[in-house]
């Protein structure tokens, strides 16, 4: 029987949550490295201190019921959440916080972020004291649910009671009962959507705003669209564009938090506004940087749909090479879409 030692993972600097205490048992033994690189150098010393196994979670994902805890290197979308949505501790090596569409999920007691492989050594340590303490205040709050089962009860039975009543008063009730949900709903809803402009949108804008000032003030923009133009402005370079973006050994690496699309993005639109590219190419141009969007994602997507390992496995670089096919069609059928729009 392997010996498992428990570690305490801390955030960095510029990280965020945390601190998370791990130790692998014998059917939650493995660290599950989704990068898209291969394994990643801190889930490999996780593993090491540990003593689970660490497993490319990209090209071969382990069931997750095995998994003790996931290494990602999400730039704020829905990897983040994704895991600890499912209960599975989850270090991401980029130091984001609580970021994308499931940011609800991402609490410090499930995500640790900012743990690089320079700053691994400081931030992954031994701890035995950490373990113990947890387990005293699972203890408690167990006990603590026990105590209030009484109330609980309690309130349920006047629940009952409360359906029960019939009559003018019972028909008020149900009336307010129905307006108060419907009101939830939509208070909820807006609580959502300020919830996405704040975590996700709105950095987003400020993020396109400062690239482009940083393009126009720098100059930058000429000196990498005399690279672009001969891609860009062209359709053959349109083309040429797409299959180097889609290339299954590169579209993972390119995928996470979109940034290349959104930087060459915003570079043509530049040019295109400054008449350094023809317009005609916009369309067909979206197309033709966007085939390795999503790539990282391809694992999580099919974890999400609860696939099997096999599913899994064989699924990946099925859809890494149809990209490398759709992405050339999309970028033509772009083209000839974009006939008289300018």
């Amino acid at each position: 029987m392997p010996q498992y030692k428990a570690i305490k993972v801390t955030k960095s600097s510029s990280g965020w949550g945390g601190p998370l205490v791990l130790k692998p048992t014998d059917d939650k033994y493995i660290v599950s490295s989704v990068t898209g690189g291969g394994i990643h150098p801190v889930a490999e010393k996780i593993a090491e201190m540990t003593g689970g196994k660490a497993v490319d979670g990209f090209n071969n994902s382990p069931a997750e019921d095995e998994v003790f805890c996931v290494v990602i290197d999400c730039g704020g979308t829905a990897r983040c959440g994704v895991y600890p949505k499912k209960n599975i501790p989850t270090i991401n090596v980029h130091a984001v916080g609580k970021s994308g569409p499931l940011a609800k999920f991402i609490t410090e007691e499930l995500y640790v972020s900012g743990v690089k492989e320079k700053n691994m050594d400081s931030l992954i340590k031994y701890t035995d004291e950490e373990v113990e303490n947890k387990e005293k205040t699972k203890q408690e709050v167990t006990e603590d649910k026990k105590e209030n089962k009484g109330y609980e009860t309690h309130k349920k039975e006047a629940k009952a009671k409360q359906k029960k009543s019939g009559g003018f008063t019972g028909f008020i009730a149900k009336i307010g009962d129905v307006m108060g949900g419907v009101v939830n709903i939509f208070y909820q809803s807006g609580k959502q959507t300020i919830d996405q402009l704040i975590t996700t949108i709105i950095p987003f804008m400020a993020f396109i705003a400062m690239l482009i000032g940083i393009i126009n003030k720098t100059g930058i923009g000429e000196i990498i669209a005399n690279q672009l133009s001969p891609l860009a402005s062209s359709f053959p370079g349109l083309l040429l564009l797409t299959v180097i973006a889609s290339l299954p050994f590169l579209s993972p690496v390119l995928g996470p938090g979109a940034i290349i699309a959104q930087v060459v993005g915003t570079l043509i639109g530049v040019e295109i506004g400054k008449g350094n590219i023809p317009p005609q190419f916009a369309l067909p141009a979206l197309f033709a940087i966007n085939p390795q969007v999503g790539c990282d994602f391809i694992p999580v997507g099919l974890s999400l749909g609860e696939a099997d390992p096999e599913t899994t496995k064989i699924g990946v670089p099925a859809v890494l090479i149809s990209r490398v096919i759709t992405g050339p069609i999309a970028t033509v059928i772009a083209y000839f879409a974009s006939f008289g729009l300018y």
